[in-house]
Protein backbone atom coordinates (compact mmCIF):
# COMPACT_ATOMS: atom_id res chain seq x y z
CA UNK A 1 0.00 0.00 0.00
CA UNK A 2 3.01 2.58 1.13
CA UNK A 3 4.20 1.79 -2.66
CA UNK A 4 1.38 2.63 -3.94
CA UNK A 5 1.00 5.72 -2.60
CA UNK A 6 4.38 6.66 -3.47
CA UNK A 7 4.05 5.83 -6.76
CA UNK A 8 0.75 8.03 -6.96
CA UNK A 9 2.53 10.64 -5.89
CA UNK A 10 5.44 10.40 -8.01
CA UNK A 11 2.84 10.51 -11.25
CA UNK A 12 0.91 13.21 -9.37
CA UNK A 13 4.26 15.23 -9.76
CA UNK A 14 5.12 14.26 -13.12
CA UNK A 15 1.70 15.48 -14.25
CA UNK A 16 1.95 18.57 -12.47
CA UNK A 17 5.44 19.13 -13.77
CA UNK A 18 3.99 18.24 -17.45
CA UNK A 19 1.16 20.68 -17.00
CA UNK A 20 3.53 23.61 -15.58
CA UNK A 21 6.01 22.77 -18.83
CA UNK A 22 3.32 22.85 -21.23
CA UNK A 23 2.38 26.28 -20.09
CA UNK A 24 5.62 28.07 -19.79
CA UNK A 25 5.55 26.82 -23.88
CA UNK A 26 1.89 28.44 -24.01
CA UNK A 27 2.07 31.18 -27.25
CA UNK A 28 -1.64 30.56 -28.35
CA UNK A 29 -4.96 30.93 -27.29
CA UNK A 30 -5.99 27.45 -28.85
CA UNK A 31 -2.96 26.11 -27.38
CA UNK A 32 -4.29 27.51 -24.09
CA UNK A 33 -7.93 25.94 -24.35
CA UNK A 34 -5.92 22.35 -25.07
CA UNK A 35 -3.94 22.69 -21.78
CA UNK A 36 -6.69 23.47 -19.72
CA UNK A 37 -8.69 20.37 -21.44
CA UNK A 38 -5.42 18.32 -19.94
CA UNK A 39 -5.66 20.15 -16.51
CA UNK A 40 -9.20 18.89 -16.01
CA UNK A 41 -8.21 15.67 -17.27
CA UNK A 42 -5.44 15.10 -14.91
CA UNK A 43 -7.79 16.38 -12.11
CA UNK A 44 -5.48 19.86 -11.10
CA UNK A 45 -8.35 22.32 -11.40
CA UNK A 46 -7.51 22.58 -7.74
CA UNK A 47 -3.62 22.75 -7.69
CA UNK A 48 -2.43 26.45 -6.60
CA UNK A 49 0.86 26.33 -8.87
CA UNK A 50 -1.16 25.22 -11.67
CA UNK A 51 -3.90 27.42 -11.16
CA UNK A 52 -1.60 30.62 -10.73
CA UNK A 53 0.35 29.68 -13.85
CA UNK A 54 -2.37 28.92 -16.13
CA UNK A 55 -3.93 32.64 -15.05
CA UNK A 56 -0.16 34.56 -15.51
CA UNK A 57 0.18 33.15 -18.99
CA UNK A 58 -3.72 33.95 -19.97
CA UNK A 59 -2.89 37.29 -19.13
CA UNK A 60 0.09 37.42 -21.22
CA UNK A 61 -2.06 35.90 -24.21
CA UNK A 62 -5.10 38.93 -22.75
CA UNK A 63 -7.27 36.12 -21.84
CA UNK A 64 -8.08 37.14 -18.66
CA UNK A 65 -11.38 36.62 -18.63
CA UNK A 66 -11.52 32.83 -19.99
CA UNK A 67 -8.76 32.01 -17.25
CA UNK A 68 -11.19 33.30 -14.21
CA UNK A 69 -14.18 32.00 -15.43
CA UNK A 70 -12.61 28.28 -15.24
CA UNK A 71 -10.54 29.31 -11.82
CA UNK A 72 -13.88 30.98 -9.97
CA UNK A 73 -16.39 28.63 -11.27
CA UNK A 74 -18.84 27.78 -9.23
CA UNK A 75 -17.60 24.32 -9.31
CA UNK A 76 -14.07 25.39 -7.78
CA UNK A 77 -12.94 24.59 -4.09
CA UNK A 78 -12.10 28.16 -2.73
CA UNK A 79 -9.64 26.42 0.11
CA UNK A 80 -7.42 26.26 -2.56
CA UNK A 81 -6.52 29.73 -3.57
CA UNK A 82 -4.08 31.50 -2.09
CA UNK A 83 -2.29 34.77 -2.46
CA UNK A 84 -0.45 34.58 -5.19
CA UNK A 85 -2.98 33.19 -7.61
CA UNK A 86 -5.04 36.79 -6.26
CA UNK A 87 -1.65 38.48 -7.03
CA UNK A 88 -2.04 37.40 -10.28
CA UNK A 89 -5.57 38.04 -11.21
CA UNK A 90 -5.43 41.78 -9.58
CA UNK A 91 -2.08 42.30 -11.25
CA UNK A 92 -3.75 41.73 -15.05
CA UNK A 93 -6.86 43.36 -14.34
CA UNK A 94 -5.25 45.98 -12.77
CA UNK A 95 -2.77 46.56 -16.52
CA UNK A 96 -6.36 46.70 -18.33
CA UNK A 97 -7.83 50.11 -18.83
CA UNK A 98 -11.15 49.17 -18.77
CA UNK A 99 -10.95 46.58 -15.67
CA UNK A 100 -9.57 48.25 -13.01
CA UNK A 101 -13.05 48.23 -10.78
CA UNK A 102 -12.47 44.11 -11.83
CA UNK A 103 -9.05 44.70 -9.86
CA UNK A 104 -10.74 46.10 -7.17
CA UNK A 105 -13.54 43.25 -7.23
CA UNK A 106 -10.86 40.43 -7.04
CA UNK A 107 -9.05 42.43 -4.22
CA UNK A 108 -12.54 42.29 -1.96
CA UNK A 109 -12.68 38.89 -2.73
CA UNK A 110 -9.46 38.14 -1.55
CA UNK A 111 -10.00 39.79 2.05
CA UNK A 112 -13.98 37.91 1.69
CA UNK A 113 -11.79 34.36 1.33
CA UNK A 114 -9.59 35.45 4.32
CA UNK A 115 -6.58 35.52 2.78
CA UNK A 116 -3.95 37.78 3.69
CA UNK A 117 -2.60 40.43 0.81
CA UNK A 118 1.10 40.79 1.26
CA UNK A 119 3.59 43.17 -0.03
CA UNK A 120 3.30 42.50 -3.68
CA UNK A 121 -0.64 42.55 -3.76
CA UNK A 122 -0.95 46.42 -2.98
CA UNK A 123 1.23 47.84 -5.66
CA UNK A 124 -1.31 46.41 -8.08
CA UNK A 125 -4.10 47.48 -6.07
CA UNK A 126 -3.02 51.12 -5.65
CA UNK A 127 -2.55 51.08 -9.05
CA UNK A 128 -6.47 49.85 -10.11
CA UNK A 129 -7.05 53.04 -7.73
CA UNK A 130 -5.34 55.39 -9.78
CA UNK A 131 -6.78 54.17 -12.99
CA UNK A 132 -10.33 54.93 -11.68
CA UNK A 133 -9.05 58.13 -9.49
CA UNK A 134 -10.69 56.80 -6.62
CA UNK A 135 -9.01 58.87 -3.73
CA UNK A 136 -11.67 57.77 -1.20
CA UNK A 137 -10.85 53.92 -1.63
CA UNK A 138 -7.15 54.48 -2.05
CA UNK A 139 -6.84 56.38 1.78
CA UNK A 140 -8.79 52.63 2.88
CA UNK A 141 -6.61 50.73 0.61
CA UNK A 142 -3.10 52.82 2.79
CA UNK A 143 -5.50 51.90 6.09
CA UNK A 144 -4.98 48.53 5.30
CA UNK A 145 -1.04 48.84 4.30
CA UNK A 146 -0.57 50.57 7.36
CA UNK A 147 -2.29 47.77 9.47
CA UNK A 148 -0.53 45.14 7.92
CA UNK A 149 2.98 47.13 8.22
CA UNK A 150 3.74 47.88 4.48
CA UNK A 151 4.50 51.46 4.94
CA UNK A 152 8.35 50.52 5.33
CA UNK A 153 8.58 48.98 1.56
CA UNK A 154 9.49 51.70 -0.90
CA UNK A 155 7.52 49.80 -3.66
CA UNK A 156 4.47 49.79 -2.11
CA UNK A 157 4.86 53.57 -1.34
CA UNK A 158 5.85 54.35 -4.68
CA UNK A 159 2.66 52.96 -6.11
CA UNK A 160 0.85 54.85 -2.93
CA UNK A 161 1.78 58.19 -3.66
CA UNK A 162 1.20 57.83 -7.95
CA UNK A 163 -2.36 56.45 -6.72
CA UNK A 164 -2.81 59.98 -4.06
CA UNK A 165 -1.38 61.86 -7.43
CA UNK A 166 -3.79 60.81 -9.68
CA UNK A 167 -6.52 61.42 -7.58
CA UNK A 168 -8.07 64.79 -7.35
CA UNK A 169 -7.64 66.33 -4.22
CA UNK A 170 -4.94 63.76 -3.76
CA UNK A 171 -1.32 66.09 -4.44
CA UNK A 172 -1.34 66.84 -0.74
CA UNK A 173 -1.63 63.84 0.54
CA UNK A 174 1.10 62.34 -1.83
CA UNK A 175 3.64 64.72 -0.46
CA UNK A 176 2.77 63.69 2.96
CA UNK A 177 3.75 60.07 2.09
CA UNK A 178 6.86 61.10 0.34
CA UNK A 179 8.25 63.76 3.26
CA UNK A 180 7.71 60.27 5.39
CA UNK A 181 9.58 58.16 3.74
CA UNK A 182 12.83 56.84 5.22
CA UNK A 183 14.19 55.49 2.38
CA UNK A 184 13.17 56.72 -1.39
CA UNK A 185 14.71 55.92 -4.62
CA UNK A 186 14.48 57.98 -8.17
CA UNK A 187 11.06 56.05 -8.55
CA UNK A 188 10.15 58.52 -5.40
CA UNK A 189 10.92 60.99 -6.39
CA UNK A 190 10.19 60.67 -10.33
CA UNK A 191 6.43 59.64 -9.52
CA UNK A 192 6.04 62.90 -6.76
CA UNK A 193 7.26 65.87 -9.95
CA UNK A 194 5.00 63.64 -12.08
CA UNK A 195 1.85 64.15 -9.70
CA UNK A 196 2.94 67.84 -9.58
CA UNK A 197 2.99 68.09 -13.28
CA UNK A 198 0.27 66.42 -13.77
CA UNK A 199 -1.88 68.98 -11.63
CA UNK A 200 -0.41 72.08 -13.12
CA UNK A 201 2.40 72.34 -10.37
CA UNK A 202 5.19 72.36 -12.30
CA UNK A 203 7.24 74.93 -10.49
CA UNK A 204 6.76 72.49 -7.49
CA UNK A 205 8.44 69.83 -9.71
CA UNK A 206 11.47 71.82 -10.39
CA UNK A 207 11.98 72.69 -6.90
CA UNK A 208 11.80 68.76 -6.14
CA UNK A 209 13.93 68.04 -8.94
CA UNK A 210 16.70 70.23 -7.39
CA UNK A 211 16.07 68.62 -3.63
CA UNK A 212 16.80 65.42 -5.36
CA UNK A 213 20.19 66.76 -6.89
CA UNK A 214 20.91 68.08 -3.25
CA UNK A 215 20.11 64.63 -1.92
CA UNK A 216 22.30 62.66 -4.26
CA UNK A 217 19.85 60.34 -5.62
CA UNK A 218 20.59 59.78 -9.49
CA UNK A 219 17.63 60.65 -11.28
CA UNK A 220 16.40 58.04 -14.12
CA UNK A 221 15.34 58.60 -17.79
CA UNK A 222 11.58 58.67 -16.28
CA UNK A 223 13.06 61.74 -13.81
CA UNK A 224 14.48 63.20 -16.90
CA UNK A 225 10.97 63.31 -18.89
CA UNK A 226 9.14 64.38 -16.01
CA UNK A 227 11.57 67.30 -15.55
CA UNK A 228 11.22 68.39 -19.10
CA UNK A 229 7.56 67.61 -19.08
CA UNK A 230 7.53 70.44 -16.17
CA UNK A 231 9.96 72.74 -18.40
CA UNK A 232 7.69 72.79 -21.26
CA UNK A 233 4.67 73.62 -18.95
CA UNK A 234 6.66 76.59 -17.67
CA UNK A 235 8.56 77.90 -20.91
CA UNK A 236 11.99 77.34 -18.71
CA UNK A 237 14.22 77.28 -21.58
CA UNK A 238 17.20 77.97 -19.95
CA UNK A 239 16.50 74.84 -17.54
CA UNK A 240 15.37 72.99 -20.53
CA UNK A 241 18.51 73.36 -22.10
CA UNK A 242 20.76 72.42 -18.90
CA UNK A 243 18.64 68.80 -18.85
CA UNK A 244 19.37 68.44 -22.47
CA UNK A 245 23.01 68.58 -21.50
CA UNK A 246 23.03 66.93 -18.27
CA UNK A 247 21.61 64.15 -20.43
CA UNK A 248 24.64 63.93 -22.95
CA UNK A 249 26.82 64.64 -19.85
CA UNK A 250 25.15 61.12 -18.11
CA UNK A 251 24.78 59.14 -21.40
CA UNK A 252 21.14 58.35 -20.88
CA UNK A 253 19.92 56.05 -23.28
CA UNK A 254 17.92 57.88 -26.27
CA UNK A 255 14.87 55.86 -26.58
CA UNK A 256 11.82 57.37 -27.99
CA UNK A 257 10.07 58.89 -24.48
CA UNK A 258 13.36 60.97 -23.77
CA UNK A 259 13.71 62.08 -27.32
CA UNK A 260 9.98 63.22 -27.68
CA UNK A 261 10.44 64.80 -24.29
CA UNK A 262 13.13 67.09 -25.40
CA UNK A 263 11.25 68.14 -28.89
CA UNK A 264 8.22 68.86 -26.64
CA UNK A 265 10.04 71.05 -24.57
CA UNK A 266 11.84 72.91 -27.02
CA UNK A 267 8.52 73.57 -29.33
CA UNK A 268 6.68 74.57 -26.10
CA UNK A 269 9.43 76.81 -24.93
CA UNK A 270 10.20 79.00 -28.19
CA UNK A 271 12.84 76.68 -29.78
CA UNK A 272 10.48 75.55 -32.67
CA UNK A 273 13.66 74.84 -34.60
CA UNK A 274 15.79 73.11 -32.37
CA UNK A 275 12.74 70.84 -31.70
CA UNK A 276 12.60 70.17 -35.58
CA UNK A 277 16.64 69.25 -35.54
CA UNK A 278 16.31 66.76 -32.75
CA UNK A 279 13.72 64.81 -34.87
CA UNK A 280 15.49 65.30 -38.02
CA UNK A 281 18.04 63.90 -35.82
CA UNK A 282 16.02 60.49 -34.71
CA UNK A 283 15.78 57.30 -36.92
CA UNK A 284 12.72 56.92 -38.58
CA UNK A 285 12.48 53.83 -36.91
CA UNK A 286 12.24 55.64 -33.81
CA UNK A 287 9.96 58.28 -34.38
CA UNK A 288 6.57 57.42 -32.63
CA UNK A 289 2.75 59.40 -33.88
CA UNK A 290 3.84 60.94 -30.41
CA UNK A 291 6.80 62.47 -32.23
CA UNK A 292 5.37 63.88 -35.19
CA UNK A 293 2.52 65.48 -33.08
CA UNK A 294 5.18 67.18 -30.84
CA UNK A 295 6.62 68.90 -33.90
CA UNK A 296 3.45 69.71 -35.54
CA UNK A 297 1.68 70.97 -32.77
CA UNK A 298 5.09 72.73 -32.26
CA UNK A 299 4.86 74.33 -35.05
CA UNK A 300 0.66 75.09 -34.85
CA UNK A 301 1.86 76.93 -31.36
CA UNK A 302 4.58 79.13 -34.02
CA UNK A 303 2.19 79.97 -36.36
CA UNK A 304 3.86 78.00 -39.15
CA UNK A 305 1.18 76.55 -40.57
CA UNK A 306 2.33 75.59 -43.81
CA UNK A 307 5.64 74.19 -42.30
CA UNK A 308 3.19 72.03 -40.52
CA UNK A 309 0.90 71.01 -43.60
CA UNK A 310 4.42 69.78 -45.07
CA UNK A 311 5.40 67.91 -42.00
CA UNK A 312 1.86 65.99 -42.04
CA UNK A 313 2.32 64.99 -45.33
CA UNK A 314 5.74 63.51 -44.91
CA UNK A 315 4.25 61.45 -41.82
CA UNK A 316 1.54 60.20 -44.20
CA UNK A 317 4.14 59.04 -46.81
CA UNK A 318 5.78 57.15 -43.76
CA UNK A 319 2.80 55.45 -43.16
CA UNK A 320 2.29 56.95 -40.26
CA UNK A 321 -1.18 56.26 -39.42
CA UNK A 322 -2.68 60.12 -38.26
CA UNK A 323 -4.98 60.23 -34.95
CA UNK A 324 -7.58 63.09 -33.80
CA UNK A 325 -4.66 64.32 -32.05
CA UNK A 326 -2.04 65.19 -34.79
CA UNK A 327 -5.81 66.14 -36.82
CA UNK A 328 -6.08 68.55 -34.48
CA UNK A 329 -2.64 70.10 -34.12
CA UNK A 330 -2.72 69.91 -37.45
CA UNK A 331 -5.74 72.25 -38.01
CA UNK A 332 -4.42 74.41 -35.34
CA UNK A 333 -1.82 75.48 -37.34
CA UNK A 334 -3.87 76.79 -39.88
CA UNK A 335 -6.05 78.65 -37.75
CA UNK A 336 -3.05 79.99 -36.11
CA UNK A 337 -1.85 81.31 -39.82
CA UNK A 338 -5.03 82.05 -41.20
CA UNK A 339 -5.06 78.67 -43.53
CA UNK A 340 -8.64 78.43 -44.36
CA UNK A 341 -8.43 76.19 -47.72
CA UNK A 342 -6.40 74.14 -46.00
CA UNK A 343 -7.86 73.54 -42.91
CA UNK A 344 -11.71 72.27 -43.78
CA UNK A 345 -11.38 68.72 -42.23
CA UNK A 346 -12.27 68.47 -38.52
CA UNK A 347 -14.93 69.98 -36.90
CA UNK A 348 -13.85 71.68 -33.58
CA UNK A 349 -10.58 73.15 -35.25
CA UNK A 350 -12.86 74.03 -38.36
CA UNK A 351 -14.82 76.26 -36.12
CA UNK A 352 -11.58 77.96 -34.70
CA UNK A 353 -10.23 78.49 -38.02
CA UNK A 354 -13.17 80.18 -39.38
CA UNK A 355 -13.97 82.13 -36.00
CA UNK A 356 -10.54 83.58 -36.26
CA UNK A 357 -10.98 84.84 -39.84
CA UNK A 358 -13.61 86.73 -38.60
CA UNK A 359 -16.63 84.48 -40.67
CA UNK A 360 -18.20 84.57 -37.92
CA UNK A 361 -22.02 83.32 -39.49
CA UNK A 362 -20.24 80.84 -41.60
CA UNK A 363 -19.01 79.16 -38.43
CA UNK A 364 -22.63 79.20 -37.03
CA UNK A 365 -23.99 77.27 -40.46
CA UNK A 366 -21.32 74.92 -40.24
CA UNK A 367 -22.44 74.50 -36.78
CA UNK A 368 -25.69 73.48 -37.56
CA UNK A 369 -24.90 71.38 -39.99
CA UNK A 370 -22.14 68.96 -38.35
CA UNK A 371 -23.51 65.49 -38.09
CA UNK A 372 -22.44 64.96 -34.53
CA UNK A 373 -23.52 67.51 -31.41
CA UNK A 374 -20.73 70.48 -30.97
CA UNK A 375 -19.35 69.83 -27.15
CA UNK A 376 -18.86 73.38 -25.26
CA UNK A 377 -15.51 73.70 -26.59
CA UNK A 378 -17.07 75.03 -29.91
CA UNK A 379 -19.48 76.57 -28.61
CA UNK A 380 -16.87 78.93 -26.26
CA UNK A 381 -14.55 79.66 -29.43
CA UNK A 382 -17.74 80.40 -31.30
CA UNK A 383 -18.40 82.80 -28.49
CA UNK A 384 -15.07 84.28 -28.13
CA UNK A 385 -15.20 85.24 -31.94
CA UNK A 386 -19.17 86.76 -31.76
CA UNK A 387 -17.11 89.22 -29.22
CA UNK A 388 -14.43 89.87 -31.24
CA UNK A 389 -16.32 90.54 -33.78
CA UNK A 390 -19.35 92.76 -32.20
CA UNK A 391 -22.16 90.19 -32.35
CA UNK A 392 -22.86 90.21 -29.05
CA UNK A 393 -26.77 89.30 -28.68
CA UNK A 394 -25.65 86.30 -30.40
CA UNK A 395 -22.85 85.68 -28.18
CA UNK A 396 -25.01 86.25 -25.39
CA UNK A 397 -27.76 83.61 -26.04
CA UNK A 398 -25.25 81.23 -26.73
CA UNK A 399 -23.31 81.51 -23.74
CA UNK A 400 -26.31 81.61 -21.62
CA UNK A 401 -27.29 78.38 -23.23
CA UNK A 402 -23.97 77.09 -22.69
CA UNK A 403 -24.31 78.19 -18.65
CA UNK A 404 -27.56 76.47 -18.66
CA UNK A 405 -26.07 72.95 -20.06
CA UNK A 406 -22.75 73.92 -17.68
CA UNK A 407 -23.81 75.77 -14.67
CA UNK A 408 -20.10 75.03 -13.06
CA UNK A 409 -17.84 76.09 -15.59
CA UNK A 410 -16.19 79.12 -14.35
CA UNK A 411 -15.16 79.87 -18.36
CA UNK A 412 -18.88 80.28 -19.72
CA UNK A 413 -19.42 83.23 -16.76
CA UNK A 414 -16.37 84.89 -17.73
CA UNK A 415 -17.08 85.12 -21.38
CA UNK A 416 -20.97 86.59 -20.41
CA UNK A 417 -19.12 89.23 -17.95
CA UNK A 418 -16.79 89.66 -21.25
CA UNK A 419 -19.69 90.28 -23.36
CA UNK A 420 -21.84 92.54 -21.06
CA UNK A 421 -18.58 94.74 -20.63
CA UNK A 422 -18.51 94.93 -24.24
CA UNK A 423 -22.30 96.65 -24.34
CA UNK A 424 -21.45 98.47 -21.20
CA UNK A 425 -24.24 96.80 -19.44
CA UNK A 426 -22.66 96.84 -16.13
CA UNK A 427 -25.42 95.73 -14.02
CA UNK A 428 -25.83 92.44 -16.44
CA UNK A 429 -22.07 91.65 -15.71
CA UNK A 430 -22.41 92.50 -11.66
CA UNK A 431 -25.87 89.95 -11.89
CA UNK A 432 -23.71 87.45 -13.42
CA UNK A 433 -20.40 87.53 -11.09
CA UNK A 434 -23.17 87.34 -7.90
CA UNK A 435 -24.47 84.29 -9.75
CA UNK A 436 -20.76 82.61 -9.96
CA UNK A 437 -20.33 83.56 -6.05
CA UNK A 438 -23.66 82.13 -5.28
CA UNK A 439 -22.59 79.15 -6.88
CA UNK A 440 -19.06 78.82 -5.43
CA UNK A 441 -17.64 79.51 -8.55
CA UNK A 442 -13.87 81.36 -8.81
CA UNK A 443 -12.34 83.06 -11.71
CA UNK A 444 -8.85 81.18 -12.55
CA UNK A 445 -6.08 84.37 -12.47
CA UNK A 446 -4.38 85.08 -14.99
CA UNK A 447 -0.76 84.63 -14.25
CA UNK A 448 2.60 85.29 -16.30
CA UNK A 449 6.09 83.26 -15.73
CA UNK A 450 9.24 84.39 -16.34
CA UNK A 451 12.56 82.41 -16.71
CA UNK A 452 15.12 84.51 -15.15
CA UNK A 453 18.85 83.09 -14.13
CA UNK A 454 18.40 79.81 -11.96
CA UNK A 455 14.64 81.29 -10.98
CA UNK A 456 11.00 81.36 -12.35
CA UNK A 457 9.07 83.99 -11.24
CA UNK A 458 5.10 84.44 -11.45
CA UNK A 459 3.11 87.36 -11.49
CA UNK A 460 -0.45 88.11 -10.79
CA UNK A 461 -2.38 91.72 -12.14
CA UNK A 462 -1.42 93.80 -9.33
CA UNK A 463 1.30 91.55 -7.76
CA UNK A 464 3.57 93.28 -4.75
CA UNK A 465 4.61 89.98 -3.84
CA UNK A 466 8.16 90.32 -5.68
CA UNK A 467 10.50 92.03 -2.98
CA UNK A 468 11.50 94.34 -5.51
CA UNK A 469 7.78 95.81 -6.53
CA UNK A 470 8.93 99.36 -6.20
CA UNK A 471 11.15 99.12 -8.95
CA UNK A 472 8.70 97.21 -11.26
CA UNK A 473 6.18 99.71 -10.88
CA UNK A 474 8.37 102.37 -11.46
CA UNK A 475 9.18 100.82 -14.39
CA UNK A 476 5.73 99.96 -15.51
CA UNK A 477 4.85 104.03 -14.96
CA UNK A 478 7.95 104.60 -17.48
CA UNK A 479 6.24 101.85 -19.56
CA UNK A 480 3.35 103.47 -20.04
CA UNK A 481 4.60 106.94 -21.01
CA UNK A 482 7.14 105.59 -23.29
CA UNK A 483 4.37 103.46 -25.01
CA UNK A 484 1.67 106.93 -24.92
CA UNK A 485 4.62 109.04 -26.72
CA UNK A 486 4.98 106.27 -29.07
CA UNK A 487 1.27 106.63 -29.66
CA UNK A 488 -0.29 103.88 -28.01
CA UNK A 489 -4.12 103.72 -27.17
CA UNK A 490 -4.70 101.64 -24.22
CA UNK A 491 -7.97 99.07 -25.23
CA UNK A 492 -10.02 99.64 -22.09
CA UNK A 493 -12.65 97.43 -23.07
CA UNK A 494 -10.85 94.42 -21.76
CA UNK A 495 -11.46 95.85 -18.01
CA UNK A 496 -14.43 94.28 -16.49
CA UNK A 497 -14.93 97.27 -14.34
CA UNK A 498 -17.28 100.07 -14.21
CA UNK A 499 -14.68 102.69 -13.63
CA UNK A 500 -13.46 105.88 -15.50
CA UNK A 501 -11.44 104.92 -18.62
CA UNK A 502 -8.08 106.66 -16.52
CA UNK A 503 -8.82 104.25 -14.15
CA UNK A 504 -9.01 101.64 -16.87
CA UNK A 505 -5.93 102.48 -18.51
CA UNK A 506 -4.18 101.71 -14.44
CA UNK A 507 -5.60 98.29 -14.38
CA UNK A 508 -4.51 97.20 -17.45
CA UNK A 509 -1.51 98.56 -16.75
CA UNK A 510 -1.25 96.27 -13.46
CA UNK A 511 -1.87 93.45 -15.51
CA UNK A 512 0.25 90.16 -15.44
CA UNK A 513 2.25 90.34 -18.67
CA UNK A 514 3.35 94.25 -17.87
CA UNK A 515 4.56 93.09 -14.68
CA UNK A 516 6.79 90.42 -16.02
CA UNK A 517 7.60 92.46 -18.95
CA UNK A 518 8.64 95.82 -16.73
CA UNK A 519 10.61 93.00 -14.31
CA UNK A 520 12.99 91.75 -17.87
CA UNK A 521 13.15 95.41 -18.42
CA UNK A 522 15.03 95.41 -15.38
CA UNK A 523 17.04 92.20 -15.27
CA UNK A 524 17.87 91.54 -18.42
CA UNK A 525 20.59 93.63 -20.57
CA UNK A 526 19.70 96.19 -23.09
CA UNK A 527 18.76 94.45 -26.38
CA UNK A 528 18.60 90.86 -24.99
CA UNK A 529 15.35 89.02 -25.93
CA UNK A 530 12.52 88.18 -23.62
CA UNK A 531 10.38 85.11 -22.99
CA UNK A 532 7.25 84.98 -20.95
CA UNK A 533 4.87 82.34 -19.92
CA UNK A 534 0.89 83.29 -19.35
CA UNK A 535 -1.41 80.78 -18.21
CA UNK A 536 -4.55 82.12 -19.83
CA UNK A 537 -5.22 84.02 -23.56
CA UNK A 538 -2.64 87.05 -23.61
CA UNK A 539 -5.88 90.08 -23.56
CA UNK A 540 -6.03 92.85 -26.72
CA UNK A 541 -4.68 95.16 -24.98
CA UNK A 542 -1.82 93.34 -23.88
CA UNK A 543 -0.79 92.01 -27.07
CA UNK A 544 -1.17 95.54 -28.82
CA UNK A 545 1.08 97.13 -26.19
CA UNK A 546 3.48 94.12 -26.55
CA UNK A 547 4.27 95.40 -29.99
CA UNK A 548 4.95 98.80 -29.31
CA UNK A 549 7.13 97.88 -26.02
CA UNK A 550 9.32 95.66 -28.50
CA UNK A 551 9.79 98.62 -30.75
CA UNK A 552 10.24 101.08 -27.91
CA UNK A 553 12.83 98.89 -26.00
CA UNK A 554 14.40 97.03 -29.03
CA UNK A 555 13.82 93.66 -27.50
CA UNK A 556 12.57 91.20 -28.96
CA UNK A 557 9.56 89.51 -27.01
CA UNK A 558 8.28 85.68 -27.00
CA UNK A 559 4.85 85.37 -25.08
CA UNK A 560 3.29 81.74 -24.69
CA UNK A 561 -0.42 81.80 -24.04
CA UNK A 562 -2.53 79.61 -23.82
CA UNK A 563 -2.93 79.06 -27.53
CA UNK A 564 0.03 80.09 -28.95
CA UNK A 565 3.69 81.88 -29.56
CA UNK A 566 3.62 85.33 -30.30
CA UNK A 567 6.66 86.47 -31.31
CA UNK A 568 7.28 90.61 -30.93
CA UNK A 569 10.18 92.36 -33.04
CA UNK A 570 9.65 95.93 -34.47
CA UNK A 571 6.24 96.80 -33.08
CA UNK A 572 5.18 93.33 -35.09
CA UNK A 573 4.15 90.20 -33.80
CA UNK A 574 4.37 86.51 -35.82
CA UNK A 575 1.05 86.01 -35.24
CA UNK A 576 -0.42 88.90 -37.87
CA UNK A 577 -3.30 88.87 -35.64
CA UNK A 578 -4.21 85.42 -36.31
CA UNK A 579 -4.97 84.66 -32.20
Amino acid sequence: MRGYCSAFIMYKRAAEQNCLSLLQLCNSFSKLTQIHANILKLGHQNNPFILTKFTSISSDLNAIHYACSFIFSPESEPHYYDTFLFNTVIEAYAGITHFKRTAIRFYNEMLSHRIEPNNYTYPFVFKACAGIRDLSLGKTVHGSVSKLGFCGDTHVVNAMIHMYCSCENGIEFGEKVFDEMCETNSVSWSTMMGGYVRWQKSSEAVKLFRKMQIAGVRPDEVTMVMVLSACADLGALELGRWVESYIEKEKFEMRPELCNALIDMFAKCGDVDKALRLFRNMSESKRTIVSWTSVIFGMALHGRGLEAVSLFEEMRKAGVVPDDVIFIGLLSACSHSGLVAEGKKHYGCIVDLLSRAGLVNEAVNFIDTMPVAPNPVIWRTLISACRAQDQLNLGEKITKDLITNEPMQESNYVLLSSIYVKMLDWGKKTETRVTMAKRGIKKVPGSTMIELGDGIYEFVAGDKSQSEYPKIYEMVDEMEKKLKSAGYIATTSNVLLDIEEEDKEGALNRHSEKLAIAFALLKTPPGSPIRIVKNLRVCDDCHSATKVISMVYNRDIVVRDRNRFHHFKDGLCSCKDFW
